[in-house]
């Protein structure tokens, strides 16, 4: 297929880019690179993509590039990744090792197409390797979320037609505000340190009352036990003795017709409540069945927390503005623009981010961990 002059040119200026310092090199592609760039047709396709489609991505795990954890795979570098192998219909095998060294040699030797770093340019140059600017010039947003604004993609070199898709997705994901959306929802400083202090504290007082129930219940249904805590504690702060405004009792604080669905017959007893809130966890799951994870996890969470009904209205709504109703980032995108005239839009956004917070908090806090 003969190339287009938008390919020509950005082969030209890849070729101009060769006799630049190394430094300047994701700078200047960023400049350049025209923000209509159509990945998805192919011209660009990288010749290291193996023949299964997959597009292999080495990163080490930060609260900035992906929290990889008991079959959990989420986070804001891993999301853009994400976005950025769908855009060129490839499937993303995202692969984490212990430390920067060795993600930049796996780049080096070909085992991966990129890395997802936030390594200091000093350490990717001297294993000289290309550094994208991960934020696209966007680090205001980042540090604004706590997020670290040094975070590269890095390629084995300026010739990888990689290095040029990669900065038109990065910047096309900043112009049309998905990048400062991710940011918002991986929001580092939404839960400050002292009140997660206070959430250890918690939950290492209440959680071996419930661990029990807990693993018992997510046994059953094949979930995790801890993410379940995770609600558990979002709920109620694991206190059976709790009751909403709305009357909602409990540890998994159950509605009245949530509790009789699910085969509870008393809500005031947590392991009757902790069960209830499993199956009907995993009823919201399913009912998202077609939305690959982790969006599933958080589709299901709203639901949870504001009834399937209103999730799929907004599904609706996205749809006939000509959105994807099954991005995450778009059900995220439409709640955050209509907190302020819905409550229970707010309400829907604090509890999700609460639980991931949650959920990854008690996976790596060594002491609740243990529990």
């Amino acid at each position: 297929m003969k190339p287009t002059t938008q390919q020509s040119r950005s082969r030209q200026c890849l070729n101009h880019l060769k006799s630049r310092p190394r430094l300047k090199i994701s700078l200047l592609i960023a400049a350049i690179i025209p923000l209509s760039l159509n990945v998805s047709q192919g011209y660009l396709h990288p010749q290291s993509v193996d023949d299964n489609h997959t597009l292999t991505v080495v990163a080490v795990q930060n609260p900035t590039t992906v929290f990889q954890n008991d079959g959990f795979t989420h986070g804001f570098g891993y999301d853009l990744a994400r976005s950025y192998a769908k855009s060129m219909d490839l499937k993303l095998n995202l692969v984490t090792v212990n430390d920067n060294n060795t993600a930049l040699k796996w780049v080096k030797k070909g085992k991966a197409q990129f890395a997802l770093t936030t390594a200091p340019i000093n350490q990717i140059e001297q294993a000289q390797l290309i550094a994208v600017e991960g934020s696209c010039g966007a680090q205001s947003t980042l540090q604004k979320y706590g997020l670290n604004s040094n975070i590269s993609w890095v390629f084995k070199s300026a010739e990888d037609p990689l290095a040029v898709t990669a900065t038109g997705h990065l910047c096309q994901s900043k112009q049309t505000g998905e990048m400062q959306r991710l940011a918002s929802f991986y929001d580092q400083n939404y839960v400050n340190q002292q009140d997660l202090n206070t959430v250890t504290h918690n939950l290492q007082q209440r959680l071996p009352i419930y661990k029990t129930s807990f693993k018992k219940s997510a046994q059953q249904l094949n979930l995790d036990w801890q993410f379940l805590a995770a609600i558990g504690y979002q709920e109620s702060y694991l206190k059976p003795e709790s009751v909403s405004p709305t009357g909602v009792r409990g540890v998994m604080m159950l509605t009245q017709n949530t509790a009789k669905a699910m085969g509870v017959q008393d809500r005031t007893n947590p392991a009757q409540s902790i069960q209830g809130g499993a199956k009907y966890f995993n009823l919201m799951l399913q009912e998202y069945q077609d939305i690959p994870y982790p969006d599933r996890n958080w589709y299901a969470l709203v639901a949870y927390n504001m009834g399937p009904g209103a999730v799929n209205q907004i599904r609706t709504r996205l749809q006939k503005q000509g959105k994807d109703p099954d991005q995450w980032i778009n059900l995220y995108q439409y709640l955050e623009n209509n907190q302020r005239a819905n409550a229970r839009h707010q309400q829907a956004i604090q509890y999700v981010k609460r639980i991931r917070i949650y959920l990854e908090h008690i996976k790596t806090t060594e002491q609740l961990a243990q529990i």
